[in-house]
């Protein structure tokens, strides 16, 4: 029985997801790779294809912008890999969805599915809150709502890893 749940958290390439991926084969089980990410525009679509090049062709990807928590409970179980990339294009997703109230809800909802997932989960997320606070009032609201997202999935997380310059620092659980 699996039941690790991992966040690995960093900066933008910082090894992540790089990471994640390694992680996903590594556990040798049925991977199911959920994408958050929308292409907006062309630097993003060049993002979403390098990682979709990566990814080994038999992993099975659900690209899912909003509705993670019904994701997640659809498809967790024993003996399957969760990889979610990212829960900040999730957490703006809905910042900049027309109905923003619903982001609490959506978040209760996620954590609430996350704290019931069974199997292997591997959340990757930006950590944008190590610098200058933002000018704009959507950019302090973000990162308010990053830092506060992050310490609820790391109380629901076995482990805690910290990227940077490709080199993962593990905050809490087992090493790598």
């Amino acid at each position: 029985m699996i039941t690790a749940k991992t966040l690995i958290l960093g900066g933008v390439r910082s090894g992540k997801s790089r990471l994640a991926e390694r992680l996903a084969l590594e556990s040798r089980l049925p991977v199911t790779y959920i994408a958050t990410a929308t292409g907006d525009d062309a630097e993003m679509r060049a993002r979403i294809a390098a990682h979709q090049e990566r990814r080994p062709d038999h992993w099975q990807v659900v690209e899912e912008p909003l509705q993670l928590a019904s994701v997640i409970t659809q498809h967790a179980r024993e003996e399957r890999c969760l990889l979610v990339d990212c829960l900040t294009l999730w957490l703006t997703n809905w910042l900049l969805h027309p109905e923003t109230t619903r982001l609490d809800a959506e978040r209760a909802a996620f954590l609430s599915a996350l704290s019931q997932a069974a199997g292997k989960l591997i959340l990757v997320s930006n950590e944008t809150n190590m610098g200058v606070i933002p000018m704009g009032e959507l950019s302090r609201r973000y990162c308010d709502e990053a830092g506060q997202l992050h310490q609820a999935v790391a109380q629901c997380c076995d482990q805690v890893v910290l990227t940077a310059a490709g080199l993962p620092l593990v905050l809490k659980g087992e090493p790598l």
